[in-house]
């Protein structure tokens, strides 16, 4: 069992000094009670552990389905602009959190944040080509000739061939677009090579995780049974 210093330092609620602070200050309760010391030992499967009375994760990894709004980087930290894991409440924090792959700074959309190592490699690994679905807005309607494109596997450079996609023209300029790949900036590529231009770019699924419609752009919230099995399996 890890001592409570420990384990809130490593859910992110700062160095263990800083933690010791919090327990100075009788700011920690473990089942309902003060907590005794730094080094009081913690069963993760049935304490409950609070600070400034908000209950503490304690499973070994959280999984959290954040609604990536635009001007936000995908990144774990940047000196000059807000990241994805700065959005993440105080709560849900932990030391080694980070987005599983990335979408663009001026893109949105479903973004998966995790400390589960294993399940991001899984999710992205090339070999094992989860899909992933992105609704585009585009300069120009999509055409019969960018579907046949598109499924033929596009080249986008000498050297650079996609796997075959799946592109779906919605009304309008509006379109739909099924990767099972991540290369860089990949949609808004494909449809230059194309001659044309994504003006906003939008992720609706990886693999079996949808993007919860009640999210607002900036909201996020933990995975629910259900939604982690689905995108374990």
């Amino acid at each position: 069992m890890p001592r409570l210093d420990q384990l809130l330092a490593a859910r992110g609620f700062g160095s263990r000094k800083e933690v010791a602070g919090l327990l100075r200050a009788g700011l920690v309760q473990v089942n309902g009670e003060p907590a005794r010391a730094a080094a009081q030992k913690i069963n993760t499967a049935c304490d409950c552990v609070t600070v400034r009375g908000v209950s503490v994760n304690l499973s070994e990894y959280i999984y959290i389905m954040l609604h990536k709004p635009q001007g936000v980087v995908s990144a774990t930290r940047d000196a000059n602009t807000t990241t994805v894991l700065d959005l993440i409440p105080q709560h849900l924090r932990r030391r080694d959190l980070f987005p599983v792959g990335r979408l663009d700074k001026d893109s949105t959309g479903l973004l998966l944040i995790t400390d589960d190592g294993a399940l991001a490699h899984a999710l992205l690994s090339p070999h094992r080509h989860v899909p992933k679905v992105y609704l585009a807005t585009l300069k120009q309607p999509a055409t019969q000739h960018n579907i046949t494109a598109f499924a033929a596997g596009l080249h986008l450079s000498q050297d650079e061939i996609c796997l075959p996609a799946e592109l779906i023209p919605l009304e309008g300029n509006m379109a739909r677009v099924v990767l099972r790949e991540g290369k860089y900036h990949q949609v808004k590529r494909m449809f230059a090579a194309l001659g044309n231009e994504v003006l906003a770019l939008h992720r609706e699924r990886m693999g079996g995780l949808a993007l919860d419609e009640n999210l607002a752009p900036g909201e996020c919230r933990e995975l629910s049974t259900d939604e982690l099995e689905n995108i374990k399996s």
